[in-house]
């Protein structure tokens, strides 16, 4: 298992770490939201999953990744 810390804009609330959760478990990572850093520290298994695949999920929900 790897562990990846992204660095994401526009997260104000629970529903934005609901969501950006869901669609983390949805690909088959964890994902552990902090909205006062702005982060996401996300657990995932490398030989199934890309952080580009998984930069594109939180975007696919409208968030930025930097």
């Amino acid at each position: 298992m790897q562990t990846i810390t992204l660095n994401v804009e526009g997260m104000s609330c629970n529903h934005c770490v609901n969501t950006i959760e869901k669609a983390l478990k949805e690909l088959g990572a964890t994902g552990k939201v902090n909205l006062a850093a702005k982060t996401v520290e996300v657990t995932y298994n490398e030989g199934g999953l890309t952080v580009d695949a998984i930069k594109e999920a939180i975007e696919d929900q409208g968030y930025d990744v930097k």
